[in-house]
């Protein structure tokens, strides 16, 4: 697997043949779109909210996004945050890590939060926490098996959904 920053154009914008593969890669994951309550249609996302939801993102100099590519096909995405909003926290965050459904299953979501989480090392870091939308089962016991401990309970800063934070020793 090989992990790219998001490039952009000199205008700032996302490649439109990038932007139909990461609106594919949100799409394919219906489940967790209706979950999150991300975008307004699960059943219809559209390029230009993908667009505007990593423009969001990128907004804050701290975002990367991340593409997972394997046989050169996107397979993943991870948007991560090197410093959290709360100054007492002084941990990198996982902000999102997405596979696309038809490739979950293979490693790549093991895989990618293992890269992740060796770029946060190599930055010096020595922990990394995320947090997991309380109706989202799947993602904490996916979380848990890579060694994530939950460590407190929340909303999220974005929409105030409840979560659970976990948090790893790197």
């Amino acid at each position: 697997m090989r992990l790219d920053s998001l490039p952009l154009t000199p205008d700032h914008d996302i490649p439109a043949p990038l932007l139909t593969e990461l609106t594919a890669l949100y799409a394919s994951q219906r489940e967790f779109q209706a979950l999150s309550g991300d975008f307004p249609d699960s059943d219809d996302i559209r390029p230009e909210q993908v667009a505007a939801a990593l423009a969001e993102e990128l907004a804050n100099p701290h975002v990367d996004v991340l593409l997972a590519r394997a046989a050169g096909r996107l397979v993943g995405v991870a948007i991560t945050l090197a410093h959290h909003p709360d100054p007492a926290d002084p941990d990198p965050w996982i902000g999102l890590l997405l596979v696309a459904a038809d490739e979950q299953r293979k490693g790549y979501g093991r895989e990618l939060a293992t890269l992740v989480e060796n770029r946060f090392q190599s930055a010096g870091r020595t922990a990394v926490r995320l947090a997991v939308l309380d109706n989202n089962p799947r993602a904490l016991a996916f979380w848990t098996t890579l060694g994530y401990e939950v460590i407190g309970h929340r909303r999220d800063l974005q929409l105030g959904r409840p979560c659970a934070v976990l948090r790893k020793s790197l």
